[in-house]
């Protein structure tokens, strides 16, 4: 499909998104995250745990 001009209308509200909460085992930042390659925000470290999920 080709569109020249006009953006279709998305809603975000529509949409669940499977958020983990986690937090990081070196600088114990807590962040929410998605996906499977999940890495600390704050340092870059992927040496995280998951504390909970939120849908």
């Amino acid at each position: 499909m080709c569109m020249v001009g006009d953006v279709p209308e998305f809603n975000m509200e529509n949409i669940e998104m499977d958020l983990k909460e986690y937090i990081c085992l070196d600088c114990e930042n807590k962040f929410k995250g998605l996906g499977k390659s999940v890495i600390c925000p704050a340092c870059k470290s992927s040496n995280i745990e998951m504390v909970s999920a939120e849908k």
